[in-house]
């Protein structure tokens, strides 16, 4: 049993750790991103990347659930950091808005992802990408760095979001912004679904309720807030029935709750009083 935030943490490092050295297609086709089955919980959320420019399909390991860089409001020469950045998929994505004369930053603390990364950069020639490994509750960056950051489907996993949300708003530049695609509640799951550490590092047992999500942005002092998109993620029968009964699956498809991919948008203030911002 799961008891503290360091030991869900491990869980998630542990099975990122396998999925890099996996093929997106080997990730496609398991239970949970590690194993053989036939529907994966880590890629039944994810949106195809194909007709963005810089996309690499070597970077793309079907993990997002969302396509935060199509709505970061990137321009050309801005500094943008990708938290949790996996094999590099946003982070070439973002490039490919910022150009040659922009940085993109990539933080991910699975370093076999980080390995990954910084190859696929090297075989693309890209100097201006560079990957670090690291916490995003404590990211390895000087304050006020970023013009945007974006994330995808990745705080979600992180216990304590509200460290998350602070350091995005000590990280950004005044007046910076972040696209954030992320995996919310409405209403509550089962109980079965949420205590499995395996759909925990699926992605969505991790998850809060969509009001709550968006009140720790408000609380953190983030301004503008504005939900770019939503989508309903529907888990297939043969996952539901890992965990509930025939009866329980009707309840839970007829309540009016569920599992929602949201790509939020929030913007740090152009002036503010405190060391983060002055």
């Amino acid at each position: 049993m799961i008891q503290t935030d360091e030991q869900l943490k491990a869980l998630v490092k542990q099975k990122y750790g396998e999925i890099a050295l996996q093929d997106k297609e080997t990730n496609q086709s398991s239970c949970c991103g590690s194993g053989p089955c036939s529907t994966g919980t880590y890629t039944i959320m994810s949106d195809d990347y194909q007709e963005l420019g810089g996309y690499k399909p070597d970077a793309d390991l079907g993990l997002g659930c969302g396509l935060p860089t199509q709505h970061a409001r990137i321009r050309k020469g801005d500094t943008v950091i990708d938290l949790g950045s996996g094999a590099g998929n946003d982070c070439f994505v973002a490039r490919s808005e910022t150009g040659e004369d922009g940085k993109v930053i990539g933080i991910d603390f699975t370093p076999a992802m980080i390995e990954k990364a910084r190859a696929n950069a090297l075989r693309a020639g890209y100097y201006n990408v560079e990957f670090r490994l690291g916490d995003i509750e404590n990211m390895p960056l000087s304050s006020n760095r970023a013009d945007v950051v974006i994330s995808n489907c990745v705080l979600n996993l992180v216990p304590n979001k509200d460290a998350v949300f602070k350091e995005i708003f000590r990280v950004l530049k005044p007046g910076g912004h972040f696209s954030i695609s992320d995996v919310v509640l409405v209403g509550e799951l089962p109980e079965a679904l949420k205590r499995d550490a395996e759909l925990y590092a699926g992605c969505v047992s991790g998850a809060i309720q969509k009001d709550a999500y968006l009140e720790l942005i408000k609380s953190n002092g983030f301004g503008n807030i504005t939900v770019q998109k939503e989508k309903t993620i529907v888990l297939p029968d043969e996952i539901l029935s890992a965990y509930l009964n025939e009866m329980e699956i009707r309840d839970f498809k007829e309540a009016k709750q569920g599992i929602f991919s949201v790509t939020v948008y929030a913007e740090k203030p152009k002036s503010c009083c405190g060391s983060d911002c002055c």
